[in-house]
């Protein structure tokens, strides 16, 4: 489905007025995902139990009215199903998900969407990624927009690592062990490269 369907069935959705947000079961535990009248507001992995992941969902975002997953809008179900996909290792690329962004600064909007090209089971550099917004001196704030990232998995900011491949750091719980296990969730199920592929890592 592409994003402008997922758009329209999105203003058709009833009660967009108010942020709400639910629970839902993947293969790493109970994540949870908030959206409002704009798209997906914030999505949170599992943290130690389900008050405080939805806790974490909830920073910076207004009031939310939690509701059961099968109440939740048709773009939050195709959100969910990815996401679940993806968690437990078919390689689902997530970009038609629509993000309300209307909060964040523009360059960490920026450094979202250029973000959300990389391919499941490829990785990028932060430096690589500064120099892919045209900007090859911002490895640093790249890195701090994507400490900010409060799109987990849908903005896969676990794909993005320090230079010379060290893993560099992950905000959600869990910490760089559930940014290891991400990586080794997406390279299992990635497809082996094509005859003469270049190895781009955004698809």
């Amino acid at each position: 489905m592409h994003r402008e369907d997922l758009g329209s069935q999105w203003a058709r959705s009833p009660a967009r007025a108010q942020a709400r947000a639910c629970l839902f079961d993947t293969a790493l535990g109970r994540c949870a995902i908030a959206w409002g009248a704009g798209g997906v507001l914030a999505v949170q992995l599992p943290d130690a139990d389900d008050p405080a992941t939805l806790a974490r969902l909830g920073r910076g975002l207004p009031a939310l009215v939690g509701v059961a997953q099968d109440e939740s809008p048709a773009p939050v179900r195709g959100a969910i199903d990815g996401i679940v996909a993806l968690l437990r290792g078919e390689p689902r690329h997530l970009r038609e998900v629509p993000l309300d962004m209307a909060r964040i600064p523009a360059f960490h909007r920026q450094v979202y969407r250029l973000t959300r090209d990389i391919a499941p089971g490829s990785t990028i550099s932060y430096g690589e990624l500064a120099r892919g917004l045209g900007e090859p001196g911002a490895a640093r704030a790249v890195g701090q927009a994507l400490g900010a990232n409060p799109f987990v998995i849908v903005v896969p900011c676990h794909r993005v690592l320090a230079a010379r491949g060290r893993a560099g750091g992950f905000s959600a719980p869990g910490g760089l062990r559930t940014k290891a296990r991400l990586l080794a969730i997406e390279s299992a199920c990635a497809p082996p490269p094509a005859p003469g592929s270049t190895g781009s890592l955004f698809a």
